[in-house]
């Protein structure tokens, strides 16, 4: 890229208004009045306001005739001296916006006789495609102007395999750039490529999911999950571990697909399987990342392809591997990141039409609530349908069953709701859920897909974090304790999460449903619970704080909401005490497969606690209204919770059920309610085999958490 030398600067902010910025050395040579030249015509600028600034000096000018965009213009000054006229803060306007909205497809459309390649690129004077193809030369097509700011053309040809990029002109300044709708790209994305529909057959198609609060969803990274040497699956590290079945450890132990399969979780949920920075392809273990620097939207991520080098191997084996899980009744969900791009500055939506995808603050200036250098402006409507858009491709061409985004709060409502739209109406059925995080962007706060407007996004669900905090103490402050932990403080807080925090008797809501309650206590993001525990309950053993973990899991699977469980939890999974393992080496990273063998007991009860969940709706009820008519709590303490669901005969095969969550080691006899015999189901060592029948009172011995169920209910679970 030549670097332009300009006497004086000219921008277009809205559609007729140009500032002219002056350096303060030249403010006596260069001055007004100025006007708008193009190659045909000239146009007068009136100067409506001017400012000294510290190193320059403004004129603010105003136009009769408003900007064509497309077209190459200057501004001169009275002097002779004349600049280019480059894009400015009209990339951001409403006006513009409306003006160039497009709703047709972009990107290249492939068939066997020829390809459309179309880019928008509005503010662009000039762009082109340049192909080319491993085996043969290269050659640059010329694109042709469209309406609403699109350059497109058509490629006569079988162009199965060609690598591809933009090369567009904005400001007088040619980039060559990635398509941002490109499907398929090169190894470490540096080109986008051309590939013919593939014919994959989807094997086990599953009818659309009943609804949120029967899911229980497993959360992993594709690498962490088979990268272990005793995970026993041999594609390590790569999409293609997930397709193998029945795999081991070396005791002969299930793991990988199996080991899901047999936890009894409904939803995978993958960390980004999107193109990501990082990582080289050609060296992926030399390096190590989560996947939350998103380079291609719409093209699957090369470092766990077998082949990163053939674009067709990455497509082909991440659609095996989501094939494989729906065989074995699994669904998947993705972990997408429309909230930031990783260097805004190189991204494709940078160098396609600068100072449109981004937010920015009152001083023209990128804005960071991401914390990561650009926040996407969502609220823009080329945004919005390029997110949409991108959803849509994942669900229709990956048959993918659900969205996890990444900083969810970043976005606007308008833009969640028209995606959410979109999306269920290509497959229902599909879960949507993200971080509600209130983040400083420049968005009014009323817009934010925030938690705290979750009630104007029904369908939409966000990680309870105080629910989260409540079992386990502030993930921010390491020695705090939450109930699980010991603490009597939160017991109430933990009561409002396990009744849906919808509302639950004279309490505010957190959210109006309980399917927009993701429970959870542990995610790839902050310590594992067990590492938390070991800094907040140092002195504690390891056998107390196994049981303290089973008990927030308990608390967690029988609370009502969508249950959220972190890969390796059921199992203590340690990061060695690392909080934001996002780049660390795969030892810290890594699914101890060894722990699966060493806590096998503890497993068993997580697996027991899911199928209890699975086999019991009312552990599953659908509404805050339900909630409030079956749900009691019967004694919040500070160490310990009862609570009850009952008049269940519409419900469930249990008519009463009692669940009680203990905290202290110390043993306390609880009194059954109306002197109803009760059964056993389970207690702080496990679930018993055959349900004993309890009388008046029953003994809750230690850290755990008791289930019972009515004498008359001779009915137990499988």
């Amino acid at each position: 890229m030549v670097s332009i030398r300009r006497s004086f600067e000219a921008y277009v902010d809205d559609m007729n208004i140009i500032t002219v910025l002056i350096p303060a050395e030249q403010k006596e040579i260069i001055t007004p009045p100025f006007r708008l030249e193009t190659e045909t015509t000239v146009f007068p600028l009136a100067v409506r306001e001017e400012y000294s600034l510290e190193a320059k000096y403004k004129y603010v000018c105003v136009s009769d005739h408003p900007v064509t965009f497309g077209k190459i213009h200057c501004v001169r000054a009275s002097s002779g001296h004349k600049t280019d006229l480059q894009i400015g803060a009209v990339i951001r306007t409403a006006v513009f916006d409306d003006e160039f909205y497009y709703d047709g497809e972009l990107g290249a459309v492939y068939t066997a006789d020829h390809t459309v390649f179309k880019v928008w690129a509005p503010a662009a004077t000039s762009a082109a495609v340049k192909l080319s193809h491993p085996n043969k030369s290269g050659r640059t097509f010329q694109m042709t102007r469209l309406e609403k700011g699109v350059y497109a053309v058509t490629v006569t040809g079988d162009l199965h395999g060609y690598e591809y990029l933009f090369c567009i002109c904005n400001n007088s300044e040619w980039m060559e750039t990635v398509d941002p709708y490109a499907k398929a790209v090169t190894v470490n994305g540096e080109k986008g490529v051309v590939l013919r529909p593939d014919q994959m057959k989807w094997t086990a198609p599953l009818k659309p999911f009943s609804h949120p609060v029967d899911a229980v969803i497993y959360e992993t990274h594709l690498r962490d999950f088979s990268i272990h040497e005793n995970s026993g699956m041999i594609n390590k590290g790569k999409y293609l571990a997930l397709t193998e079945t029945d795999t081991q450890t070396a005791n002969g132990s299930s793991s990988g697909l199996a080991y899901i399969k047999e936890l009894g979780v409904t939803h995978v949920e993958l960390l980004p399987v999107n193109d990501f920075a990082g990582v080289d392809e050609e060296k992926p273990l030399d390096a190590y990342n989560w996947g939350y620097n998103p380079l291609h939207f719409f093209a699957p991520e090369g470092s766990y392809a077998s082949n990163p080098h053939d674009p067709q191997t990455r497509k082909t084996e991440l659609k095996q591997m989501i094939n494989t899980l729906h065989q074995h009744g699994l669904r998947v969900i993705l972990d997408v990141v429309f909230n930031h791009v990783y260097k805004r500055e190189n991204s494709p939506f940078e160098k396609t039409v600068p100072g449109y995808f981004f937010r920015h603050d009152e001083c023209g200036m990128p804005s960071n609530g991401t914390g990561v250098g650009n926040d996407i402006a969502s609220e823009r409507r080329m945004a919005r349908k390029f997110i949409a858009d991108c959803v849509v491709y994942w669900l229709e061409e990956y048959n993918v069953d659900g969205f996890r985004f990444d900083l969810l709060g970043i976005l606007d409502i308008d833009t969640v709701l028209y995606m959410k739209e979109k999306a269920t109406k290509a497959k229902p059925g599909i879960l949507l859920f993200g971080e509600g995080w209130d983040l400083a962007t420049p968005l009014p706060h009323e817009q934010k897909a925030a938690l705290a407007n979750a009630p104007r996004m029904p369908g939409i669900g966000f990680f309870n974090d105080m629910f989260r905090d409540a079992v386990k103490g502030n993930t921010f402050h390491l020695k705090a304790a939450g109930f699980a932990l010991g603490s009597g403080e939160s017991a109430q807080a933990v009561m409002h999460g396990i009744a849906g925090s919808s509302g639950w008797k004279a309490l505010a809501p957190i959210v109006p449903e309980p399917s927009q309650s993701i429970n959870y206590v542990e995610s790839h993001d902050n310590h594992t619970f067990w590492d938390k525990m070991s800094f907040a309950l140092p002195q504690e053993n390891d056998s107390r704080k196994r049981s303290r973990q089973r008990l927030a899991a308990a608390i967690i699977l029988l609370a009502q909401g969508v249950p959220f469980i972190h890969s390796g939890q059921e199992f203590f999974r340690t990061k060695q005490g690392v909080e934001n393992s996002y780049q660390s080496s795969d030892s810290i990273n890594q699914l101890d497969w060894d722990r699966r063998e060493t806590f096998k007991e503890d497993v068993h009860y997580i697996r027991r606690l899911i199928s209890l969940r699975k086999a019991h709706p009312a552990f599953r009820l659908r509404s805050a209204a339900d909630i409030q008519r079956h749900l009691e709590c019967l004694t919040l303490k500070e160490h310990l919770i009862a609570y009850r669901l009952y008049d269940l005969d519409e419900v469930d095969e249990w008519k009463d059920i009692i669940v009680i969550h203990h905290a202290s080691p110390d043993s306390v006899e609880w009194r059954l309610p109306n002197d109803i015999p009760y059964r056993l189901l389970c207690d702080p060592s496990g679930f018993q085999e055959d349900p004993t029948e309890i009388k008046k009172t029953v003994a809750v011995n230690g850290i755990g958490t008791v289930i019972l169920y009515l004498a008359s209910d001779l009915k137990s679970f499988a």
